[in-house]
């Protein structure tokens, strides 16, 4: 028959207690050890994890000048030793310092106050004139203001003003005014410091709610370059292919559906090299980024389509070297994506593309017909939301929709006074002045 044990108790609370105790000496002998071996970088963690969220440089200077003031204070008091009254107090004023990083005894605001006054107290029992004591109380006050509520630093400012006065009283202080309002200006500087903190924490998070939103914003550029730019390689794309199929089918022409074909390949790898120069926006590594096509290169955008049997005529009268470089591209982005809904949305048609400037406003108008059965509705996608958005983010306006029986895109943006730019130009076969060329769809 087993036999069964019975543990004793583990140990009562003299038995934690004593744990306790012998834990907190050992993490003690940790800190002293580390502190002997690297002083610099102990010393600098330990400021680092104070909970105040203050710079280690503005912890490290008051504790600096309120450690000057007591020394100050303690020479200043010479022909009272050997007593050592003068001598507790500085340890006082700088106690918390070695307290911290050896023992680990965390900083109060209470106590550093009641520490402050008690050193005050041990200094002023040995009057001197002039006195800077008391200077210890304003340090004291700003540093228990900076890192505690009001509720907490203006008892202990109040506090120390009392000391003084019950100090003065016994004729043990002169100069009490000047010393009151030093204290309270003291209090004032910490304070202001809580408040300064509590607002660089607002801005900051102001900052990332704007590098939220601008980020947000990127994304949506970026997923409207890469709509039309997909959007206008696979219209031209798929009407070259249109094209090869139809002269092979009908006419059997090999040649000409081979230069259909060829045009398509040549068409898609740009489309692949433009994509990815657009997805490489999101790369936040810096690179060589081809310059962005403008309001010159719609006569090309045009040429492209008419090349791709889309009926189009291209009209431009007038300068373009007012436009800005801004301007330009939302213009040809707004004609690329209205030309690429014109073979998404009403196969056969013809259309022109019209660019006028005048002393106020650039305007890209682009009309099409529409064949018999095609409905005169906006589709639903980002198309003309998007040219809506590149149109009002310059200050300009789109109206898309029927117009004299077919569909009609008119955006209107307004001038930037820059220097520089190009003449109008148009794309082969496309004479300059408003002539056109027009190719039957195969």
């Amino acid at each position: 028959m087993g036999v069964i044990g019975v543990s004793a108790p583990a140990g009562g609370p003299v038995t934690r207690g004593f744990r306790r105790v012998l834990v907190y000496l050992r993490q003690s002998r940790d800190r002293i050890v580390e502190f002997a071996r690297q002083p610099v970088v102990s010393f600098q963690r330990r400021v680092e994890e104070l909970p105040f969220d203050y710079p280690p440089s503005v912890i490290i200077t008051v504790d600096l000048a309120l450690l000057i003031v007591a020394i100050a204070a303690a020479v200043q008091r010479h022909s009272y030793f050997p007593t050592a009254l003068p001598i507790f107090a500085v340890l006082l004023t700088s106690a918390f310092g070695p307290m911290y990083a050896f023992l680990g005894v965390m900083p109060r605001p209470v106590t550093l106050g009641l520490f402050a006054m008690a050193a005050e107290a041990l200094f002023l029992a040995q009057p001197v004139s002039p006195d800077l004591a008391p200077f210890i109380l304003v340090a004291a006050a700003g540093e228990v203001s900076a890192i505690a509520p009001k509720r907490i630093s203006v008892p202990t400012a109040v506090a120390m003003m009392v000391e003084l006065v019950v100090f003065e009283a016994n004729g043990h202080l002169q100069g009490l005014p000047s010393y009151l309002v030093s204290v309270a200006f003291g209090w004032m500087a910490g304070v202001m410091l809580q408040y300064q903190r509590r607002f660089l924490y607002q801005e900051r998070g102001f900052q990332n709610i704007r590098a939220a939103q601008a980020a947000d914003e990127e994304r949506r550029r970026i997923a409207r370059e890469v709509h039309d730019v997909i959007a206008h390689s696979l219209s031209i794309t798929l009407l070259h292919l249109t094209a090869a199929r139809r002269a092979l089918q009908t006419d059997r022409e090999v040649d000409e559906a081979v230069d259909a074909l060829t045009e398509a390949e040549q068409l898609g790898r740009q489309a692949m090299a433009d994509i990815r120069r657009t997805v490489g926006l999101l790369d936040a590594r810096p690179s060589k980024q081809a310059p962005e096509p403008g309001v010159e290169d719609i006569a090309g955008l045009v040429g492209d389509f008419v090349r791709a049997g889309l009926d189009v005529r291209y009209v431009c009268p007038d300068d373009l070297r007012a436009v800005s470089p801004a301007v330009g591209l939302a213009l040809y982005r707004i004609g690329q994506e209205s030309l690429a809904n014109v073979v998404k949305h009403a196969p056969g048609a013809s259309a022109s593309v019209r660019v006028a400037v005048d002393a106020a406003a650039v305007t890209l108008t682009v009309d099409n017909t529409l064949p018999a059965g095609v409905p005169a509705q906006p589709g639903k996608g980002m198309g003309i939301s998007g040219m809506t958005q590149r149109a009002e983010l310059l200050g300009g306006r789109l109206l898309a929709g029927q117009h004299d029986g077919g569909w009609s895109v008119r955006a209107s943006i307004p001038l930037a006074p820059v220097r520089g730019g190009f003449a109008c130009t148009s794309w082969p076969g496309v004479p300059h002045g408003g002539a056109s060329t027009t190719r039957e769809a195969l």
